[in-house]
């Protein structure tokens, strides 16, 4: 009996000990584990593993010193750039700012220009964002579905079977709680919704990571850049000049100004082959252009006489093939009416030629007004003789335009694309935009004259002059007067605001690409506007 008492007393204190040795191997393997985390101020909670993987995935940061706040309100400025992030929006420097309490220097600039040019952040008023304000959990919802493009509206009716606090939900967010609810990307506390109450960045993670890792949408939020044609026409610029605009951009297609049908009749041949080499090595395709001087006379030659017009299709294809260029653009301006279907037999001769080699062949042709301007064009024929038909979605008000006004405004782009596309399909065209924009000057007689002007001359003005610019949803653009020596300036802008609402409304068609007239036009927020653009629109979050 001793002898099992003695045992027992031995085995408990081995016991003991073991205890004490795995309690502290645990306790390091847990000190261990905490410092592998990038926060010691997380919990073991419903939030911990997506606040790890936003931070993984670079949606969201800590706040400095192994800290991450969890219980931390989100400021509209701090939401708005982790929704860019989520969706792999890149920052913009916008030369021209969309409010008056989010300056150039604020580090939350550059995220919440693209966020506006997108449609996923709207201000509190006209001219203001608020940006330092913190979000309620209605707000939250309201910008996500916006980032999420669902197509909600205020609404005073209430849904059934949500919350039991749904009553105290605002008509303006009803409907945008109800679609996230029913999407399973927010659910509330104890059966309610707390919509007044601000939304902390444990939830904000808990949020974003749901969308990250939904199985419809983490694939598309993950992919590579969609890839479109977009095409840079070179306009006053050297070979070298061109060559390092298209490399800060965009383009993949470069259409250098090569050969005309001069006034005389003669071919003109400016070719360059050391932009081919240069275009080839990086994996871009060059598609020289074709003009026509703007001459009617020696148009009207040329098309109308077989032997001319096989003359000029034969000098366009030997130098295709000799310099191994990848397409033409055709870009006979100024054109007869009369000239139409011989316009129409050159295309369809000189893209039996292309086909051959083969190359690619693409016409411009202007919005179908109802006018002699564009009498000469057979939009269905020659969708069906041409690999692309280019819409030149500019010169709304042109040069000698008795009335002021846009270059390129959003409802007169929409018609002359929607009613292009009912005559060729959206596969086949491509919408070129504009790089420029005109100023509309008073003269001392009260007469308006304008000038063209590149974006870096528009945003250079709106600098010096002080110019107040105000977002005119209708056009899709920017507006701003000011006077010189008291006489009228008028600008309506292009920018990359203005530009990205053009190229959604070209996704939603789901054209082939963009041109964009003239390269050196743009200022260097356009190419991160489009980008984003062209991102944005290939989502699709249905649930």
């Amino acid at each position: 009996m001793q002898r099992n008492h003695k045992f027992m007393r031995i085995f408990t204190a081995l016991f003991l000990c073991a205890s004490i040795f795995f309690a502290a191997d645990r306790d390091a393997n847990a000190a261990e584990a905490a410092k592998a985390l990038p926060y010691d101020d997380i919990r073991q909670n419903y939030a911990k593993d997506a606040i790890l993987n936003m931070t993984k995935h670079h949606i969201m940061y800590g706040m400095g010193g192994r800290r991450f706040e969890p219980l931390k309100a989100i400021s509209r400025a701090e939401f708005i750039t982790m929704i860019d992030r989520l969706l792999a929006i890149k920052p913009v420097a916008s030369a021209i700012p969309s409010f008056s309490d989010v300056p150039k220097t604020a580090w939350y600039y550059e995220w919440i220009q693209p966020a506006v040019q997108l449609n996923i952040a709207e201000g509190t008023s006209a001219g203001r964002f608020e940006p330092g304000r913190s979000v309620t959990r209605e707000e939250a919802a309201v910008i996500m579905a916006r980032a999420l493009q669902q197509n909600v509206e205020a609404s005073s009716d209430v849904p059934d079977k949500m919350f039991q606090d749904q009553e105290l939900i605002h008509p303006w967010a009803i409907s945008s709680v109800d679609r996230l609810f029913h999407m399973g990307l927010v659910a509330g506390n104890n059966g309610n919704y707390l919509p007044q109450d601000l939304i902390t960045r444990q939830e904000a993670a808990v949020l974003m990571n749901r969308i990250w890792t939904h199985p419809g949408w983490s694939e598309q939020l993950q992919a590579a850049q969609p890839a479109v044609i977009q095409l840079g026409w070179q306009y006053g610029q050297t070979t070298q000049q061109f060559e390092q605009q298209v490399a800060n951009s965009e383009v993949n297609t470069l259409s250098p100004r090569w050969y005309f049908l001069s006034k005389t009749g003669e071919f003109e041949d400016q070719t360059d082959a050391s932009l081919i080499t240069w275009a080839h090595k990086r994996g871009k395709s060059v598609w020289a252009m074709v003009g026509n001087r703007s001459s009617q006379e020696s148009t009207h030659s040329m098309l109308t006489d077989v032997n001319q017009r096989q003359a000029f299709v034969r000098h366009l294809t030997e130098r295709v093939r000799t310099y191994g260029i990848d397409g033409l653009n055709i870009d006979f301006e100024n054109m007869m009416p009369e000239d139409r279907n011989a316009f129409t037999a050159f295309i369809i001769d000189l893209h039996d030629a292309m086909k051959s080699i083969p190359a690619k062949l693409s016409v411009n042709v202007s919005p179908d007004l109802g006018t002699d301007w564009t009498a000469v064009f057979d939009y269905s024929a020659l969708a069906q003789h041409a690999d692309y038909i280019v819409l030149m979605g500019y010169d709304e008000h042109w040069g000698g335009s008795p009335i002021a006004g846009s270059v390129s405004s959003l409802p007169w782009l929409r018609l002359g694309l929607e009613t292009l596309l009912k005559q060729a399909p959206a596969s086949k065209v491509i919408l070129a935009l504009p790089l420029y924009t005109r100023n509309w000057k008073q003269d001392a007689n009260g007469l308006t004259k304008s000038e063209d002007i590149s974006l870096l001359k528009q945003n250079e003005l709106v600098l010096t002059k002080n110019v107040t610019t105000l977002w005119d949803d209708r056009l899709g653009q920017y507006y701003g007067q000011y006077y010189d020596s008291g006489l009228s300036n008028r600008l309506w802008l292009e920018d990359g605001r203005s530009l990205s609402q053009k190229i959604s409304l070209g996704e939603l068609h789901a054209i082939a690409g963009y041109g964009y007239w003239y390269m050196g036009g743009e200022s260097a927020d356009v190419w991160p506007s489009v980008r984003n653009a062209i991102r944005f629109s290939s989502y699709n979050f249905s649930s």
